[in-house]
């Protein structure tokens, strides 16, 4: 029997590097709910007191940056002295310019080398679903996802009032012969209060959070550390700094699958790094939810200011129904790679992406890259 250990993390909401993703996100949403042709590559970073916001938009509304900052950071829970980063008495520094005009001739229609809309930049992105959960995504990572998704949930519903918003969740996952059989070890750093004894914010963890989440995948012999340090009471941006896209692997498939490199938050769809990753995500999941494949990872490369992509593979790990140069067929039949294209798709010129920021881009309800919705053309067209 082949027996092997799989892990992914995932992190709150206000983990230093997830709060500069939503302020990134946050500022995108706003310039797209005035103007849904705004363009933005905005970074943010975030330290003791103070927030920086930097990058390149281009957008035909003002942009109260201070304002939705402090909404974005209290939303999360970074309001009060007690959380240690209040979203009231924070500095805020903006240095947003103006998009070279060089790259936007190559992602507008009629203007560059290309008539067409080009990709945003060069790149390789990547795309992973498996038939292991209901979501098609990996289990670990849907696991690490749940866990600090319901740290937020105990800490909002003052089911766990003393919990502040920075924590972090690790899942290991044993499997035997390719199956999930049983959780190795799970880990939660939970960042709470100084009132609140180390014994207590342990018991209540394992009984509120990991119990409820991880059930009978969990038996006696599962490892869990809570707070192994043995003190986390401060946390956020107050105690670590935060930087725009650190957790591209949390966002994606908990390294599982491949990735490209290219973060997501802060960039409009114009940016394949985002829409082309969520294109290849959407792709395929459709192949695997067709039952085309087991599992299927798609990469797609691009050319900045060229709309075609310059090529596209899959690799379906030996789990493929048809030929993969079929299904490769197929795919190209019934999906469109140009960036205008895929922003037409999946309706990526709306604000929906402040959502996305936090607990993983993939595998969750309401985003149109999750859809199923090409699953009856993909079965006739690899016929």
């Amino acid at each position: 029997m082949d027996i092997k250990l799989i892990t992914s993390e995932s992190v709150t909401e206000g983990h230093p590097d997830k709060v500069c993703d939503q302020l990134s996100d946050g500022i995108l949403d706003e310039m797209l709910k005035n103007d849904p042709d705004s363009h933005s590559a905005v970074e943010c970073f975030v330290t003791n007191g103070l927030v920086v916001v930097g990058g390149e938009v281009r957008t035909k509304e003002y942009i109260q940056i201070d304002n939705l900052v402090r909404r974005v950071l209290k939303n999360i829970g970074y309001n009060g002295a007690e959380s240690g980063f209040d979203c009231d008495s924070v500095g805020i520094v903006s240095a947003l310019h103006a998009q070279s005009a060089e790259i936007s001739q190559g992602v507008d229609e009629g203007q560059g080398d290309y008539k067409e809309q080009g990709a945003g930049d060069q790149g390789l992105m990547y795309g992973y679903a498996t038939n292991e959960t209901k979501e098609l995504m990996p289990l670990p990572i849907m696991l690490a996802h749940k866990l600090t998704a319901r740290l937020a949930e105990v800490r909002r519903k003052k089911v766990m009032p003393y919990l502040k918003p920075d924590g972090k969740s690790q899942v290991t996952v044993e499997y035997h012969d390719g199956k999930a059989k049983r959780v190795e070890t799970v880990v939660i750093a939970a960042c709470h209060s100084n009132k609140v004894k180390l014994e207590k914010v342990r018991r209540d963890i394992k009984e509120k959070v990991i119990k409820p989440v991880l059930g009978k995948l969990l038996d006696s012999k599962t490892k869990i550390f809570i707070n192994s340090t043995g003190a986390f009471t401060f946390g956020g941006p107050a105690a670590d700094t935060g930087l725009t896209g650190r957790k591209i692997i949390v966002d994606t498939y908990g390294g599982v699958a491949r990735h490209g490199g290219g973060c997501f938050s802060g960039k409009d769809a114009s940016k394949v790094d985002r829409s082309g990753a969520y294109m290849a995500r959407y792709v395929a999941k459709n192949v695997v939810a067709a039952g085309l494949a087991g599992k299927c990872e798609l990469q797609v490369a691009y050319a900045i200011g060229v709309a075609k992509p310059v090529g596209i593979y899959i690799d379906t790990f030996g789990t493929a129904k048809f030929s993969e140069e079929k299904i490769l067929r197929a795919i190209e039949k019934v999906f469109d790679f140009r960036p205008k294209a895929i922003i037409d798709q999946l309706g990526l010129k709306k604000p929906v992406f402040l959502r996305t920021a936090a607990y993983g881009h993939f595998g969750r309800d309401g985003f149109a890259w999750e859809k199923t919705d090409k699953v009856a053309a993909l079965k006739k067209a690899v016929r």
